[in-house]
């Protein structure tokens, strides 16, 4: 099986496009020249900003598909070399996130945080179209 690369390109935009080929000067020339990925071509030039070489092209891929989801800032880490970062990039940052929530008293959830058994007391909802809608407002009692 041939070798594979895994890269990273930045478009005159500013965004990141991730790939992967067998040929990694080729495959460059290509997104230049407005036959690469669809993408690149509506966000030309690009610039080659980071690469890995794989012993076969299917690591190489599954390589892109990773990096492809990562977000902006952990792909910049990678670039940049800060690999020490890309483990707390990695945590979700959204404040619904049960790590960042924020009860309505105040008060932070926290891992450390006593766990508590909880009970339902009642559940409201309503059948519309076939579909149950439940209540937010739906009553619990922890202990």
């Amino acid at each position: 099986m041939k070798k594979g690369y895994m890269y990273i390109l930045q478009c005159s935009n500013g965004a990141y496009y991730t790939g992967s080929t067998i040929d990694l000067d080729k495959r460059l020339a290509q997104h230049q020249a407005g036959e690469g990925a669809n993408f690149t071509k509506k966000h030309l030039p690009v610039s080659l900003v980071y690469y890995e070489e794989f012993q076969r092209i299917d690591d190489a891929f599954y390589r892109e598909k990773q990096v492809q989801g990562w977000s902006r800032a952990k792909k910049e880490a990678l670039i940049k070399g800060e690999t020490n970062l890309l483990n707390e990039l990695s945590k979700c940052q959204n404040e619904t996130h049960f790590r960042n929530y924020k009860r309505k008293d105040g008060v932070s959830s926290s891992l450390n945080a006593q766990r508590s058994i909880c009970y339902i007391n009642s559940v409201n909802y309503k059948k519309s179209n076939g579909l149950l809608i439940f209540d937010l407002e739906t009553s619990v009692t922890c202990v």
